[in-house]
């Protein structure tokens, strides 16, 4: 059993690291690196290397914090010799991204990069469909409620954030079940008048045969949520939904595993772990950098919380 501890105890921690490590039969959550308050039961400090000086043990961490200065927390970590997993995104700019798979890599560290709706129940399920299908159009429509997701959260608001935080998840689940690379071909963002990130988007998308993705995002969508992804093929229709959690196909329910995502996830760390290997993809990540090197930019009204 791996020996963890989180870095940084904000909501995300809260509501999935924390249990799904204590659910796990494959770590243990020993410490925690935070200014808030920590898991209970569990011993907290303010930095890597105070942890490190207390003898705990501690194998790998899982940064949990917001995207800015993950680079320092990463090369602190693997000069410990700790192994490392990332909750998305990976960092503030691609650039930081690169420069953490290169610290790992050049420490001999296993790193994860993960994208937690790749573990949704129909991504594989997914991919496997389409790997034989001529795929004539793909839609994607990504919104939700910031109220609802990240309440008072001033960090989801800083410049290249915003309404990719929930929209890179859908760019996660699209780069894992297409056949083929996306390459970005025009892009609208629209900024709130008084913020620095975008509260939606609209992207296109095409690959190499010039099939057409048209992908949508909105961070202010009250009521029902949305997360869905229409794929048609000379196979019929396949639409993903509830965020990769359903799949149908021209209709019909397709039966899944309904293992959580965070538990697939850190499943997937501990195989990683086991066999000394990475997963840093980061072509979810690209696009949206993509999108703010293309994207046309729109002012519309102010954000109310």
């Amino acid at each position: 059993m791996t020996r963890i501890a989180i870095i940084g105890v904000g909501k995300i921690a809260r509501d999935q690291h924390v249990p799904s490590i204590t659910a796990s039969p494959d770590f243990e959550l020993v410490a925690a690196v935070t200014g808030h308050q920590p898991p209970a039961g569990v011993p907290s400090y303010r930095t890597i290397a105070a942890m490190m000086e207390a003898g705990l043990g501690v194998e790998a961490v899982a940064i949990c914090t917001p995207p800015r200065g993950r680079l320092a927390l990463v090369e602190q970590a693997v000069s410990h010799g700790l192994d490392v997993l990332i909750e998305k995104p990976p960092a503030a700019t691609l650039s930081e991204a690169q420069a953490i798979v290169d610290a790992c890599r050049n420490a001999g560290r296993v790193l994860y990069v993960t994208w937690h709706s790749r573990e949704a129940a129909g991504v594989e399920p997914a991919r496997r469909w389409l790997s034989d299908k001529a795929i004539s159009r793909v839609e994607v429509n990504w919104k939700e409620d910031v109220r609802v997701w990240h309440p008072g959260q001033a960090w989801i608001w800083e410049p290249g954030i915003g309404v990719f935080d929930p929209g890179i998840n859908a760019l996660s689940v699209l780069t894992r079940i297409l056949p083929r690379p996306l390459m970005l071909a025009q892009a609208a963002l629209r900024f709130p008048a008084n913020r620095p990130a975008p509260i939606a988007a609209d992207l296109l998308f095409a690959d190499a045969d010039g099939l057409a993705v048209d992908v949508r995002f909105d961070f202010d969508q009250r009521g029902p949520q949305t997360w869905d992804i229409d794929v048609e093929t000379d196979g019929g229709h396949l639409k993903l939904s509830k965020g990769a959690s359903e799949m149908a196909i021209d209709g019909t329910p397709v039966a899944l595993d309904g293992t959580p995502e965070y538990a697939r996830l850190y499943a997937r760390f501990a195989e990683l772990l086991r066999t000394r290997a990475s997963d840093a993809d980061l072509a979810p990540f690209a696009h949206v950098a993509d999108a703010y090197l293309l994207g046309r930019r729109e002012t519309v009204g102010d954000f109310h919380e």
